[in-house]
Protein backbone atom coordinates (compact mmCIF):
# COMPACT_ATOMS: atom_id res chain seq x y z
CA UNK A 1 0.00 0.00 0.00
CA UNK A 2 1.65 3.20 -1.14
CA UNK A 3 2.21 6.28 1.00
CA UNK A 4 -0.71 8.70 0.52
CA UNK A 5 -0.89 9.30 -3.23
CA UNK A 6 2.58 10.80 -3.63
CA UNK A 7 4.01 7.80 -5.52
CA UNK A 8 1.00 7.19 -7.76
CA UNK A 9 -0.10 8.69 -11.07
CA UNK A 10 -3.33 10.60 -10.41
CA UNK A 11 -6.49 9.65 -12.28
CA UNK A 12 -7.69 13.19 -11.54
CA UNK A 13 -5.81 16.30 -10.44
CA UNK A 14 -7.83 19.48 -10.91
CA UNK A 15 -9.62 22.27 -9.05
CA UNK A 16 -8.12 21.32 -5.71
CA UNK A 17 -8.90 17.60 -5.90
CA UNK A 18 -6.51 14.73 -6.60
CA UNK A 19 -7.55 11.09 -7.00
CA UNK A 20 -5.04 8.25 -6.90
CA UNK A 21 -5.66 4.51 -6.88
CA UNK A 22 -3.45 1.79 -5.40
CA UNK A 23 -5.20 -1.45 -6.30
CA UNK A 24 -8.26 -1.70 -3.99
CA UNK A 25 -7.48 1.56 -2.14
CA UNK A 26 -8.27 5.00 -3.55
CA UNK A 27 -7.18 8.28 -2.00
CA UNK A 28 -8.96 11.58 -2.62
CA UNK A 29 -6.87 14.54 -1.49
CA UNK A 30 -7.89 18.19 -1.20
CA UNK A 31 -4.89 20.02 -2.60
CA UNK A 32 -5.24 23.75 -1.92
CA UNK A 33 -3.62 24.16 1.51
CA UNK A 34 -2.82 27.83 0.85
CA UNK A 35 -6.56 28.52 1.09
CA UNK A 36 -7.10 25.85 3.78
CA UNK A 37 -8.82 23.72 1.12
CA UNK A 38 -11.69 26.17 0.84
CA UNK A 39 -14.45 24.80 -1.36
CA UNK A 40 -16.04 26.10 -4.55
CA UNK A 41 -18.44 24.77 -7.20
CA UNK A 42 -15.40 23.75 -9.27
CA UNK A 43 -14.11 21.64 -6.37
CA UNK A 44 -17.54 20.06 -5.95
CA UNK A 45 -17.59 19.14 -9.63
CA UNK A 46 -14.11 17.62 -9.27
CA UNK A 47 -15.23 15.63 -6.24
CA UNK A 48 -18.20 14.29 -8.21
CA UNK A 49 -15.88 13.39 -11.08
CA UNK A 50 -13.59 11.53 -8.67
CA UNK A 51 -16.54 9.33 -7.75
CA UNK A 52 -17.32 8.64 -11.40
CA UNK A 53 -13.68 7.74 -12.13
CA UNK A 54 -13.31 5.15 -9.36
CA UNK A 55 -12.32 1.80 -10.91
CA UNK A 56 -14.44 -1.20 -10.02
CA UNK A 57 -11.48 -2.70 -8.16
CA UNK A 58 -11.66 -0.02 -5.45
CA UNK A 59 -13.06 -1.17 -2.12
CA UNK A 60 -11.92 1.58 0.27
CA UNK A 61 -11.56 5.32 -0.29
CA UNK A 62 -9.58 7.57 2.06
CA UNK A 63 -10.35 11.29 1.98
CA UNK A 64 -7.69 13.68 3.26
CA UNK A 65 -6.68 17.32 3.04
CA UNK A 66 -3.21 18.75 2.54
CA UNK A 67 -1.89 21.27 5.02
CA UNK A 68 -2.99 22.26 8.50
CA UNK A 69 -6.73 22.23 7.79
CA UNK A 70 -8.94 19.55 6.26
CA UNK A 71 -11.25 22.22 4.77
CA UNK A 72 -12.18 25.63 6.12
CA UNK A 73 -15.53 25.62 4.30
CA UNK A 74 -16.81 27.74 1.46
CA UNK A 75 -14.43 29.95 -0.45
CA UNK A 76 -15.33 33.38 0.93
CA UNK A 77 -15.10 34.84 -2.56
CA UNK A 78 -18.46 33.19 -3.20
CA UNK A 79 -19.96 35.73 -0.77
CA UNK A 80 -18.73 38.77 -2.70
CA UNK A 81 -21.00 40.51 -5.22
CA UNK A 82 -18.81 39.39 -8.11
CA UNK A 83 -18.45 35.84 -6.80
CA UNK A 84 -15.93 33.44 -8.35
CA UNK A 85 -15.04 34.02 -12.00
CA UNK A 86 -16.93 31.66 -14.28
CA UNK A 87 -19.38 30.60 -11.55
CA UNK A 88 -22.83 31.97 -10.71
CA UNK A 89 -22.76 34.23 -7.66
CA UNK A 90 -25.15 33.76 -4.76
CA UNK A 91 -27.13 36.69 -6.12
CA UNK A 92 -27.34 35.01 -9.53
CA UNK A 93 -28.57 31.82 -7.90
CA UNK A 94 -31.14 33.70 -5.83
CA UNK A 95 -32.54 35.33 -8.96
CA UNK A 96 -33.00 32.04 -10.81
CA UNK A 97 -36.28 30.15 -10.99
CA UNK A 98 -37.27 27.49 -8.48
CA UNK A 99 -36.39 24.53 -10.72
CA UNK A 100 -33.10 26.09 -11.81
CA UNK A 101 -32.08 26.90 -8.23
CA UNK A 102 -32.99 23.41 -7.03
CA UNK A 103 -31.00 21.85 -9.90
CA UNK A 104 -27.98 24.02 -9.10
CA UNK A 105 -27.91 22.95 -5.44
CA UNK A 106 -28.49 19.31 -6.43
CA UNK A 107 -25.46 19.61 -8.71
CA UNK A 108 -23.36 20.93 -5.82
CA UNK A 109 -24.48 17.97 -3.68
CA UNK A 110 -23.23 15.40 -6.19
CA UNK A 111 -19.70 15.75 -4.88
CA UNK A 112 -20.96 14.64 -1.45
CA UNK A 113 -23.31 11.74 -2.26
CA UNK A 114 -21.20 8.97 -3.78
CA UNK A 115 -19.17 8.43 -0.60
CA UNK A 116 -22.07 6.45 0.90
CA UNK A 117 -22.29 3.90 -1.93
CA UNK A 118 -22.64 0.36 -0.62
CA UNK A 119 -19.85 -1.04 -2.82
CA UNK A 120 -17.13 1.03 -1.09
CA UNK A 121 -16.22 2.02 2.45
CA UNK A 122 -15.05 5.61 2.88
CA UNK A 123 -12.76 7.01 5.56
CA UNK A 124 -12.20 10.72 6.22
CA UNK A 125 -8.87 11.67 7.82
CA UNK A 126 -9.59 15.08 9.33
CA UNK A 127 -7.17 17.58 10.86
CA UNK A 128 -7.43 21.21 11.88
CA UNK A 129 -10.50 23.09 10.73
CA UNK A 130 -13.43 21.22 9.17
CA UNK A 131 -15.94 24.03 8.85
CA UNK A 132 -19.31 24.11 7.10
CA UNK A 133 -18.82 22.45 3.73
CA UNK A 134 -15.66 20.84 5.14
CA UNK A 135 -17.62 19.40 8.06
CA UNK A 136 -20.27 18.11 5.66
CA UNK A 137 -17.66 16.50 3.40
CA UNK A 138 -16.25 14.62 6.40
CA UNK A 139 -19.81 13.61 7.34
CA UNK A 140 -20.33 12.21 3.84
CA UNK A 141 -17.89 9.39 4.65
CA UNK A 142 -18.71 6.21 6.53
CA UNK A 143 -15.92 6.60 9.10
CA UNK A 144 -13.88 9.49 10.48
CA UNK A 145 -10.40 9.41 12.00
CA UNK A 146 -9.45 12.80 13.44
CA UNK A 147 -6.29 14.54 14.59
CA UNK A 148 -6.21 15.82 18.15
CA UNK A 149 -6.28 19.39 16.78
CA UNK A 150 -9.51 18.93 14.81
CA UNK A 151 -12.22 21.60 15.06
CA UNK A 152 -15.58 20.80 13.50
CA UNK A 153 -18.17 23.56 13.12
CA UNK A 154 -21.32 24.18 11.10
CA UNK A 155 -21.28 27.93 10.47
CA UNK A 156 -23.97 28.24 7.79
CA UNK A 157 -26.61 29.62 10.15
CA UNK A 158 -24.39 32.57 11.11
CA UNK A 159 -24.20 33.42 7.39
CA UNK A 160 -27.99 33.31 7.03
CA UNK A 161 -27.83 29.94 5.26
CA UNK A 162 -28.52 26.29 6.11
CA UNK A 163 -26.25 23.25 5.74
CA UNK A 164 -27.29 21.96 2.30
CA UNK A 165 -24.42 19.70 1.23
CA UNK A 166 -25.96 16.47 2.59
CA UNK A 167 -24.56 16.89 6.12
CA UNK A 168 -27.71 17.18 8.22
CA UNK A 169 -28.89 13.57 7.87
CA UNK A 170 -25.62 11.88 8.92
CA UNK A 171 -25.06 14.44 11.69
CA UNK A 172 -28.44 13.70 13.30
CA UNK A 173 -27.88 9.95 12.82
CA UNK A 174 -24.49 10.13 14.53
CA UNK A 175 -25.09 12.45 17.48
CA UNK A 176 -28.89 12.72 17.83
CA UNK A 177 -31.25 15.60 17.16
CA UNK A 178 -30.54 17.66 20.28
CA UNK A 179 -26.77 17.76 19.89
CA UNK A 180 -27.04 18.24 16.10
CA UNK A 181 -29.40 21.17 16.64
CA UNK A 182 -27.03 22.78 19.14
CA UNK A 183 -24.02 22.32 16.85
CA UNK A 184 -25.78 23.74 13.80
CA UNK A 185 -27.74 26.56 15.46
CA UNK A 186 -24.87 27.89 17.57
CA UNK A 187 -22.02 27.24 15.13
CA UNK A 188 -19.76 26.26 18.01
CA UNK A 189 -16.59 24.22 17.62
CA UNK A 190 -16.47 20.49 18.36
CA UNK A 191 -13.02 19.24 19.29
CA UNK A 192 -11.48 15.80 19.00
CA UNK A 193 -12.47 14.39 22.39
CA UNK A 194 -16.11 15.44 22.08
CA UNK A 195 -16.19 14.16 18.50
CA UNK A 196 -15.11 10.70 19.66
CA UNK A 197 -17.34 10.71 22.76
CA UNK A 198 -20.43 11.72 20.77
CA UNK A 199 -19.89 9.22 17.96
CA UNK A 200 -19.00 11.89 15.42
CA UNK A 201 -15.49 10.42 15.05
CA UNK A 202 -14.33 6.84 15.38
CA UNK A 203 -10.84 7.61 16.69
CA UNK A 204 -8.60 10.55 17.57
CA UNK A 205 -4.81 10.46 17.19
CA UNK A 206 -1.92 12.94 17.35
CA UNK A 207 -1.83 15.03 14.18
CA UNK A 208 1.46 13.51 13.01
CA UNK A 209 -0.11 10.04 13.16
CA UNK A 210 -3.28 10.85 11.21
CA UNK A 211 -2.26 9.49 7.79
CA UNK A 212 -0.86 6.32 9.34
CA UNK A 213 -4.07 5.79 11.35
CA UNK A 214 -6.19 6.19 8.23
CA UNK A 215 -4.01 3.71 6.34
CA UNK A 216 -4.23 1.27 9.25
CA UNK A 217 -8.03 1.48 9.24
CA UNK A 218 -8.11 1.08 5.46
CA UNK A 219 -5.96 -2.04 5.72
CA UNK A 220 -8.31 -3.53 8.32
CA UNK A 221 -11.28 -2.88 6.04
CA UNK A 222 -9.50 -4.44 3.08
CA UNK A 223 -8.79 -7.59 5.09
CA UNK A 224 -12.44 -8.66 5.03
CA UNK A 225 -14.11 -10.22 1.95
CA UNK A 226 -15.61 -7.54 -0.25
CA UNK A 227 -19.12 -8.99 -0.52
CA UNK A 228 -19.40 -9.34 3.25
CA UNK A 229 -18.57 -5.64 3.67
CA UNK A 230 -21.06 -4.64 0.98
CA UNK A 231 -23.88 -6.65 2.55
CA UNK A 232 -23.06 -5.45 6.06
CA UNK A 233 -22.87 -1.80 5.04
CA UNK A 234 -26.22 -2.10 3.24
CA UNK A 235 -27.77 -3.67 6.36
CA UNK A 236 -26.48 -0.93 8.64
CA UNK A 237 -27.42 1.93 6.33
CA UNK A 238 -30.94 0.65 5.93
CA UNK A 239 -31.52 -0.17 9.60
CA UNK A 240 -32.87 3.25 10.51
CA UNK A 241 -35.64 3.01 7.92
CA UNK A 242 -36.76 -0.51 8.89
CA UNK A 243 -38.73 -1.85 11.81
CA UNK A 244 -37.05 -4.40 14.08
CA UNK A 245 -38.79 -7.28 12.30
CA UNK A 246 -37.99 -5.84 8.87
CA UNK A 247 -34.33 -5.62 9.86
CA UNK A 248 -34.39 -9.23 11.07
CA UNK A 249 -35.75 -10.26 7.67
CA UNK A 250 -33.09 -8.20 5.88
CA UNK A 251 -30.40 -9.92 7.96
CA UNK A 252 -31.77 -13.34 7.04
CA UNK A 253 -31.87 -12.51 3.34
CA UNK A 254 -28.34 -11.10 3.38
CA UNK A 255 -26.98 -14.10 5.26
CA UNK A 256 -28.68 -16.50 2.85
CA UNK A 257 -26.90 -14.77 -0.03
CA UNK A 258 -23.57 -14.96 1.78
CA UNK A 259 -23.96 -18.65 2.68
CA UNK A 260 -24.87 -19.59 -0.88
CA UNK A 261 -22.01 -17.53 -2.26
CA UNK A 262 -19.51 -19.16 0.10
CA UNK A 263 -20.86 -22.58 -0.88
CA UNK A 264 -20.43 -21.75 -4.57
CA UNK A 265 -24.19 -21.70 -5.11
CA UNK A 266 -24.64 -17.96 -5.60
CA UNK A 267 -26.10 -16.42 -8.73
Amino acid sequence: MATPDQELVPLLDQDGVRLTVDDALATVTLTNPAKRNAQSPAMWRALAEAGRLLPGSVRVVVLRGEGKSFSAGLDRQMFTPEGIEGEPSFIDLARSGDAELDAAIAGFQEGFTWWRRNDIVTVAAVQGHAIGAGFQLALACDLRVVADDVLFAMRETSLGLVPDLTGTHPLVSLVGYGRAAEICLTGRFVGAQEAVNSGLANRAVPAEELDAAARELAAALLAAPREALIETKALLRGAGDRTYDEQRAAERAAQARRLRDLAGLGE
